[in-house]
């Protein structure tokens, strides 16, 4: 007894063509969201910067071929490498996500929408001067600007009510998705080359999520968004040769993504695409922490300062009660031995105990000195997790989206603080006006941890204004950030 299963071509799938209309159909007027991705460039721009002080890092860079330079390909900035543009895509993303200090969004999917930067600017370097090369116009900051806010709305959209880390999944397919839609822009993909293009994202394999949660967290969390936008310039690129491409990837029976790899359940949206997740993005500002614990963090930097105007310390601590939303308690509450640095910065005790401690939180106290201080694990082992289903709402209520903590401790002679609530962090939309001049700190010390003051000077003067960056010439802009 056979089976009659039809070999007729399918329309392309609804959710491929919804993107593909918006990448190259819909014109984004937006000025906020403009404003925003100008913040969101330099911040992430000034993340890789900073992660260029890590050996971890910087030993994955450069050429797949030791001393290979690529003529008119894409540079890396902060370094002398320059590369064809999938692989400094890898370096530029990872660069971006080593240390989990660049914008976030939260919904079902979390996930950080800076990440596509890898793709978009490498691709954009690369075409720039190639085209100055052949004497034609090189695209310009704003072009970046404009694939930004694309890349964060597709990532952040689709994100909205479909969860990949339900199903296993890790979020940089995301990444994968929305690099390969407005870097095939760049790329000048017809409407056909980019359906297929898009195809190819969701075809290809995907990472499980096994490299960011207990007993496996390690550090390919941190090169895994490079990976994805790296190979979603190779599918653009691939496509843009006329390799065809699969139309019913998503809904084809039995082998189609939503059957294999779904639960048999189609995508849901929330809204339509338009310029929402750069408006509303997070940027992380003050801590480079997992961001459903920066408002933990946070607090727990007030409560550090209590505890001295009290004179007491840590060791005058018997309990501490963190209450807090269903995500952070699925993804960082962690107990027992943490391994790594990247154990470390997605355990939400961890975070809490180090400012408690020591009044301060950076990349540099994730590594092994100081986690080795026993102070740290006596504290962590005091500490009890409990989900308030009234934050776990409002983390997903599209008009508030917080990511509310609250700590409460409790001394050793019975007497205890009062709670401590922060719902929103400082690189919230919600404390923009507050947050804004703290990231553009952020950014300055960034820049010094690499360039020389002159060079620094050079890079603040282009940068700093949106207008006079966004007429820039892209090779221009990434000149002023190489090294010698």
């Amino acid at each position: 007894m056979s089976s009659y299963s039809s070999n007729e071509r399918p329309e392309t799938d609804s959710v491929i063509t919804n993107i593909v209309n918006y990448v190259l159909d819909y014109r984004i007027t937006s000025e906020l969201a403009f404003k925003t991705a100008h913040y969101c460039l330099l911040d992430t721009l000034g993340c890789g910067f900073e992660a260029l002080t890590y050996p971890a890092c910087t030993k994955l860079l450069g050429p797949v071929v030791s001393g290979t330079i690529v003529p008119h390909g894409a540079k890396v900035p902060g370094t002398s490498y320059q590369l064809d543009p999938i692989h400094a895509a890898f370096n530029i993303g990872a660069m971006i996500r080593w240390l989990d200090f660049n914008d976030t969004w939260l919904a079902a999917e979390w996930g950080h929408p800076s990440d596509n930067l890898g793709g978009i600017l490498a691709t954009a370097d690369w075409l720039s001067r190639t085209a100055v090369a052949n004497g034609k116009p090189p695209l310009t900051v704003r072009d970046v600007l404009d694939a930004m806010i694309r890349a964060h709305e597709i990532q952040g959209i689709m994100a909205l009510e479909n969860s990949f880390n339900k199903v296993g999944l890790d979020h940089v397919i995301l990444v994968k998705l929305a690099s390969t839609a407005v870097v095939g822009k760049l790329l000048g993909l017809g409407r056909d080359e980019l359906v297929n293009a898009i195809s190819h994202a969701f075809v290809d394999g995907h990472s499980l999520r096994t490299y960011r949660h207990t007993p496996n967290t390690g550090s390919r969390k941190s090169w895994a968004a490079g990976d994805a936008t790296s190979r979603a310039v190779r599918l653009a690129l691939i496509a843009k040769t006329g390799e065809m491409g699969y139309p019913s990837v998503l809904t084809a029976n039995t082998w189609g993504f939503y059957d294999v790899l779904f639960k048999g359940n189609a995508f849901k949206f929330q809204r339509e695409y338009g310029s929402y997740v750069m408006e509303n993005v997070l940027f992380k500002i003050s801590f480079p922490a997992e961001f459903h614990s920066q408002t933990a963090v946070e607090a727990a930097m007030a409560l550090h300062h209590k505890l001295g105007q009290l004179g007491k310390t840590t060791e005058d601590i018997r309990h501490i009660r963190i209450r807090t939303h269903e995500a952070a308690i699925r993804i960082i509450d962690k107990k027992g031995p943490l391994h790594n640095p990247a154990d470390r910065d997605h355990c939400i005790q961890y975070m809490i105990a180090v400012p408690l401690i020591f009044g301060r939180l950076t990349a540099a106290d994730y590594e092994d000195n100081v986690a080795a201080d026993s102070r740290i694990d006596s504290l962590r082992a005091k500490m009890e997790t409990v989900e308030d289903s009234g934050f776990t709402h409002d983390y997903h209520d599209p008009n508030k989206r917080s990511i509310a903590n609250a700590l409460t401790i409790t001394f050793t002679d019975g007497t205890a603080l009062d709670e401590l609530v922060v719902e929103y962090p400082i690189g919230h939309k919600r404390r923009r006006e507050e947050g804004m001049p703290v990231l553009i700190e952020k950014y300055k010390t960034n820049l010094a941890r690499i360039f020389p003051e002159k060079q620094q000077q050079q890079i603040l003067e282009a940068s700093m204004d949106i207008d006079q960056l966004a007429a820039m010439p892209v090779n221009e802009f990434v000149d002023l950030m190489v090294t010698p």
